[in-house]
């Protein structure tokens, strides 16, 4: 007989808690092996002849089950899902993004090579950090459309080197 190919049907039951179908199929395993169950089992073990464990019920209590070792693995999201979360959130938000103090100390420290002892109002360092990060911004916006229009996702320094020549910025 000719193979046929086999396609995904949805099943009519629907899901039960994970943690009740553990403890009735290791129920029910103890059940078959020793014939008796305690008395707090009892209501787990449904005795018509018609029900039968089978192979889909065991690969359900080992995929939902612990490891051996009883440590759960922690969870975690595909690849790309945090950082699209992260983009969102900060498109959303305001606040600036490099923190106050090591920008501050970055400003007086290239201020210093110019002129000594010079004083900056908070303002002022503020405007210079809110000039700073969107034109970083703006520069990371085009660089990742260099990179996308060269068949690319991921920005390489070639890029950015594009994108501030395209800018007409000098090297």
């Amino acid at each position: 007989m000719a193979r046929t190919k086999q396609t995904a049907r949805k099943s009519a039951g629907g899901k039960s808690p994970r943690k009740y179908l553990a403890a009735k199929v290791t129920t029910i395993f103890f059940w078959k092996c020793n014939k008796t169950l305690p008395p707090s089992h009892k209501h787990l073990i449904n005795t018509s002849p018609k029900k039968k464990t089978t192979t889909k019920t065991l690969k359900t209590v080992r995929k939902s089950a612990p490891t051996a070792g009883g440590i759960k693995k922690p969870h975690r999201y595909r690849p790309g899902t945090v950082a699209l979360r992260e983009i969102r959130k900060y498109q959303k938000s305001t606040e600036l993004l490099i923190r106050k103090l090591p920008f501050q100390r970055f400003v007086r420290d290239i201020a210093q090579e110019y002129k000594q002892d010079l004083r900056f109002q908070s303002s002022a360092i503020t405007a210079l950090q809110e000039a700073t990060e969107a034109y970083l911004v703006s520069l990371f916006e085009d660089t990742n459309l260099c990179a996308i229009h060269a068949k690319r996702v991921t920005i390489m320094p070639k890029d950015i080197y594009l994108a501030r020549r395209i800018q007409g910025e000098k090297s």
